[in-house]
């Protein structure tokens, strides 16, 4: 079970905390740009790297607030970025055409050597194997 203090994680939470900080840093920065100077030449790619950016940040403080509330949060949030990596992954291989330039989870994240794949199966992993007793109220 992981330690919490003052309602934050401590422990393995932090590194899987520092990877999706990372990750939203990462993909917020990437899709700014893109939407910012090219959002003409590849709408759909740009605007599914902002709604990754997105899932990062909601996952990046849910899972560091641990709480019955954020623990809810951060397997919605994980679950929906597994789902979307797979999506897109596929549809990136199958219809290379709707995706003219990378995404974050294009080609399952090969850009990102794969670590959009695998951190949402670390991230549902760990939520998993650390539940936050509900509390009244909470």
């Amino acid at each position: 079970m992981a330690e919490v203090r003052d309602g934050r994680a401590t422990g393995g939470a932090r590194l899987l905390v520092a990877v999706y900080a990372l990750f939203a840093v990462a993909a917020t920065s990437r899709a700014a740009v893109q939407i910012a100077t090219k959002l003409d030449e590849a709408p759909l790619a740009y605007l599914l790297s902002a709604v990754a950016a997105a899932v990062y940040v909601v996952a990046t403080f849910a899972i560091a607030r641990r709480s019955p509330r954020s623990h809810r949060v951060a397997l919605a949030a994980v679950t929906f970025e597994l789902l979307g990596v797979l999506t897109v992954g596929t549809l990136s291989l199958v219809d290379a055409a709707a995706f003219p330039d990378q995404t974050v989870w294009s080609d399952y994240g090969r850009g990102y050597l794969f670590v959009p794949l695998v951190l949402p199966v670390a991230g549902l992993w760990w939520l998993r194997r650390n539940p936050v007793p509900e509390r009244d109220g909470g």
